[in-house]
């Protein structure tokens, strides 16, 4: 390829001229708007605070916190791009570095790897990790550290460091013994041989006929050390295959019994490549199971209406006041036991639960001295809601989440407990990996799953963890994993494949284009290897719209409530679907819930009829609940069991004293006190109808109904108290934040305003100002008095230029501001702010400086 088809292949981001830029600074200085906006969108760590000027936002982009989160958001190609840099000269060609990535100098090269080159290097360009021409490409000093080999830190290229790196503290005495051990003549001074070294393991003909003379136990050594680690460990008295390397300098001593193949001899025994295996395109999505997708909608419909029952489920568990909150935060184990018990869940599914419900803001901590778990005000609102937007709201914050449940019961960086609902579960990547999963997902044909491995070597690739290669403790890793089971649970997808619905959600996504499905399936090459880093942020408009859309999709899809049961002879009631609210929380104190699944099963029991007693029903109105909605006649011994335990309830009546127990049946009493399993209430008879109590009534009337009693508790006035239950609520919460991976991406507008301000301070620093009638370089602004303020405002009005002010305003802050006066009058300035592009009026007396700008 030609230099001139490699520049129609570069990208605009590195700006025209024909001189190279001297500086990451000039090389920013040369670029145009778009392409410091697709830097700053990029990398948005630089634009906090903004820049003063483009030497400072170029000082800024070469930290090294910068420069390591930017290093950490390169795919794998990029990153094998830059490593190649990093052990390649500073500066290196085009030509080096393509020699670096596809071997043999870049001679016959693998296509794919020529082709995706130009626009890798430019989007490395772009985020000003690289700059410079073609001729001249340098990587930034900070990520040449961090990516270049050493001891401490091997690089995944596997090389170690060149001659001159490894023989810095050899002797020159030990140098030219080297150079006569390899026929080269010697030298008067150890860098002329250290360079003479260096030639020689450069020149592909000369090392070839040297290690043609090798042994081959010695030949055997190099190809253990040439794809790293590239050190190795030898004795006092080295064996003949390694004294014949080390006396010609093939392995180089680094420290007392260590030696290191020299990147040199390294590369020749590589065939020029930095990398075993060079991947220039991302590795496909391959397809798993295939349904139709009605099949998959249907069964994401199914699981989305039992995400909805679940999470109701679990609140009404907690309706009168939850489990406590640990003194650290967080649920307990026992509680969370019990907890999936009550849901019938395993453990880990009922944290998803519990944290997804505290996520969308439906359950907090109440905040009260013995503090407890409870839903929200919001709670009652999102039980309001149709079906369809409770599920989008449940979607949405589970998408946005950065807390983590699969991390609860391991363990944090103090070797503590991770609890349910606990500190510690936060992690930033958690939203990015569940968009990109769903996102693959989404390049996939309807109805078509993606195999688990595929999916987690194309997140792999697209960001590669240290070791470069994924390993089942990545975070990002488990982070796929849990996403694809919580997907399913959630009902985002259905048998592994993407639902309508959720494709629909996925439209709040900033950025989700196909991918590959197989090697037949092909994207445009700038689409194939690089994966877009930055866009347009999600506006909450475009967040309801997607919701809204999701919602109208899953909306046909979802059962229509039922508004009645089947009663059966067995003392049982059918419900062949979900029921309306009212039925079924009415039905939920009648009976309990045997089975759920398709059609729930409720069994009617005396302890369930008089819990519905216990609530204010009376026999009559039971019976008129069950004839209304039966679909099948009132079984008999359904009727006889309500009546039964109807003329029974209230027949004892307990009431305060501490405690008593009162009766107009005396034979009942007798037969009360007789019984020995009352011992522990220490019974006493105050009078033929009235027995006292040592205990406090709610545990008299559960000793009672554990005797097979049916007693009700009675006021002070003697009436029957109706048991209610009290629906506990905290005060107002918010859903908690999620934490951010760095600073948010900025907005057009934000950006805008930005580039204006960076230009305009880049401005004022480089043109030079004149200073008592002579132009000066300096950008430091030199102090003027009132008067020379005064009359440099009032010429710049009269001529139509533009001065460079230092300004203090009414907090303290000082400023420097490039105005074009318009205006003086009455102590102000009205200018033209060439920083912030509007006119703005400043206090004469808080000018420090003004200087002209010097014509060109």
């Amino acid at each position: 390829m030609t230099p001139e088809e490699r520049s129609r292949k570069e990208p605009p981001a590195t700006g025209g001229g024909t001189t190279a830029p001297r500086s990451l600074a000039e090389s920013l200085r040369a670029r145009d708007d778009a392409s410091l906006s697709a830097l700053l969108r990029a990398r948005p760590d630089l634009i906090t605070p903004v820049p003063t000027d483009l030497a400072q936002l170029a000082a800024r982009a070469a930290t090294r916190a910068s420069v390591v989160r930017a290093l950490e958001r390169l795919d794998r190609f990029a990153l094998q791009t830059a490593q190649a840099l990093a052990v390649a000269a500073d500066p290196a060609s085009y030509d080096e570095l393509l020699g670096l990535l596809a071997g043999d100098g870049g001679q016959q090269a693998d296509p794919v790897v020529t082709e995706a080159l130009p626009h890798t290097l430019g989007a490395l360009r772009e985020q000003a990790l690289v700059w410079g021409t073609d001729e001249r490409l340098r990587l930034v000093r900070q990520a040449r550290e961090l990516l270049a080999p050493s001891p401490q830190h091997p690089s995944p290229t596997g090389l170690g460091p060149t001659v001159a790196e490894a023989t810095a503290g050899m002797s020159p005495g030990r140098i030219q013994e080297i150079l006569t051990a390899t026929g080269l003549p010697t030298t008067h001074d150890a860098v002329s041989a250290v360079a003479s070294l260096t030639a020689l393991f450069t020149d592909r003909a000369r090392i070839s006929a040297l290690l043609a003379t090798a042994p081959a136990e010695s030949l055997d050594v190099l190809s253990r050390l040439v794809w790293g680690p590239p050190y190795g460990q030898v004795t006092p008295d080295p064996a003949p295959r390694l004294r014949w390397l080390l006396d010609r300098g093939l392995l180089l001593p680094t420290a007392p019994g260590t030696v290191v193949l020299p990147r040199e001899v390294a590369l020749h025994l590589r065939s020029g490549r930095a990398h075993r295996h060079t991947e220039p395109l991302p590795p496909p999505v391959e397809t798993g199971a295939t349904h139709r997708p009605q099949v998959v909608d249907a069964t994401a419909a199914a699981q989305a209406y039992t995400a909805l029952a679940t999470i109701e489920e679990l609140l009404k568990d907690w309706d009168e006041g939850g489990p406590l909150v640990l003194r650290a935060g967080g649920l307990s184990v026992r509680d969370l036991k019990r907890t999936a018990v009550a849901l019938d869940l395993s453990e880990p599914a009922a944290t998803f639960w519990v944290e997804l419900a505290y996520a969308a803001g439906l359950l907090a901590s109440d905040s009260e001295a013995d503090e407890r778990y409870a839903a929200t005000p919001a709670y009652d609102e999102w039980r309001d809601l149709p079906a369809t937007e409770q599920w989008t709201c449940l979607a949405t914050a589970w998408l946005t989440a950065t807390r983590t449940p699969g991390l609860v019961g391991g363990r944090d960086a103090k070797d503590r407990t991770l609890s349910a609902l606990g500190p510690g579960l936060d992690r930033s990547a958690a939203p990015e990996v569940r968009h990109r999963v769903l996102t693959l997902l989404a390049g996939l044909p309807e109805g078509v799953s993606a195999t688990t491995d595929s999916l987690l070597s194309r997140l792999s690739w697209e960001r590669p963890s240290r070791g470069d290669r994924p390993t089942a403790d990545d975070l990002r890793t488990r982070l796929a994993g849990w996403t694809l089971s919580e997907a399913e649970a959630l009902g985002v997808t259905g048998r592994g494949a993407l639902s309508t619905h959720g494709r629909a959600l996925l439209g709040e996504l900033p950025d989700h284009p196909p991918a590959p499905t197989g090697p037949g399936d092909k994207l445009p090459v700038h689409r194939q290897h690089h994966r877009p880093v930055h866009g347009e942020p999600v506006t909450a408009a475009e967040r309801t719209a997607a919701a809204s859309r999701a919602a109208h999709l899953l909306a046909p899809l979802l059962p229509e409530p039922l508004d009645h049961v089947l009663l059966q002879a067995d003392l049982t009631a059918v419900a062949p679907g979900p029921l309306e609210r009212p039925l079924a929380e009415v039905l939920g104190v009648l009976a309990d819930v045997e089975s759920k699944g398709g059609a729930t099963v409720y069994r009617f029991t005396p302890a369930s009829v008089r819990r519905a007693l216990d609530a204010g029903r009376s026999a009559s109105d039971l019976h008129a609940f069950l004839a209304t909605h039966s679909r099948t006649p009132v079984p008999q011994p359904l009727t006889y069991l309500i009546d039964d335990v109807a003329r029974r309830h209230g027949h004892l009546r307990v009431g305060a004293a501490s405690a008593y127990v009162r009766c107009d049946d005396d034979a009942l009493l007798n037969e009360i006190l007789a019984d020995k399993r009352a011992a522990s209430l220490r019974l006493r008879r105050l009078a033929p109808t009235v027995v006292a109590a040592q205990t406090d009534p709610a545990t008299l009337l559960d000793g009672l109904r554990a005797l097979g009693f049916a007693p009700a508790a009675e006021s002070a006035e003697g009436d029957v108290l109706i048991a209610r239950a009290h629906a506990h609520r905290t005060p107002p919460r918010t859903p908690p934040t999620p934490v951010p991976d760095g600073p948010p991406a900025p907005d057009t507008a934000l950006l805008t305003a930005a580039l204006r301000a960076i230009r305009a301070g880049d401005l004022a620093s480089t043109t030079p100002h004149k200073t008592g009638g002579a132009p000066a370089e300096s950008s430091d602004l030199p102090r003027t008095t009132s008067a020379e303020t005064l009359a440099t405002m009032q010429a710049a009005v009269l001529t139509g230029g533009s001065v460079w002010i230092g300004y203090v305003n009414a907090e303290g802050a000082a400023t420097q501001r490039l105005i074009a006066p318009v205006r003086v009058e009455g102590g102000f300035v009205t200018a033209y702010d060439h920083t912030a592009d509007e006119v703005r009026t400043y206090a004469l007396h808080r000018v420090t400086g003004v200087a002209e700008l010097a014509e060109d």
